[in-house]
């Protein structure tokens, strides 16, 4: 399956640390990244702290949704995430955004993310890679871009 994975960060070296992000993912066992955006900054949506520096990879797996969380859970935790509180600052955030066409709603995970589609952060690095792709059960991604431009966010590369 064809997953989407959201990555950020907003402390320390956030660049270095998204771009790691893309490496561990793509060395995972039964992980391959097959696509990343580009590095976008952005202000924080419902957060406090500095910029944000996002971006979307597509990681063709073999993993299961629940595994594939685990995996990204213990990538954070390679970086020192820590969660103090809801939408804390961190050094490192990884998001499972889509699992193929899956719909997932379990106390542990909800694919498609709840909010990928009003966050720019979200949908601008993802419409780079994959601008034809459909929310389950929302519709085109793209459909939902206008309705965000309000949010700052600036592509890097």
């Amino acid at each position: 399956m064809i997953a989407y994975v959201g990555i950020g960060a907003n402390l320390g070296d956030a660049r270095a640390n998204v771009l790691d992000a893309l490496a561990r993912l793509d060395a995972y066992p039964g992980c391959r990244v097959v696509q990343a955006s580009s590095c976008w900054r952005t202000a924080p949506v419902d957060a406090s702290g500095d910029d944000y520096i996002n971006a979307v990879a597509a990681v063709d797996t073999e993993r299961d949704a629940q595994v594939l969380l685990a995996a990204l859970m213990d990538i954070e935790q390679a970086h020192g995430r820590e969660r103090p509180y809801r939408n804390a600052p961190r050094t490192l955030d990884l998001d499972l955004l889509l699992a193929g066409d899956a719909v997932i709603d379990t106390p542990a995970l909800i694919v498609p993310h709840p909010r990928m589609h009003a966050r720019a952060f979200v949908l601008a690095p993802l419409l780079e890679i994959a601008p034809d792709i459909v929310i389950p059960g929302l519709g085109r991604a793209a459909d939902y871009l206008p309705g965000v431009m309000d949010q700052a966010i600036v592509k890097l590369d």
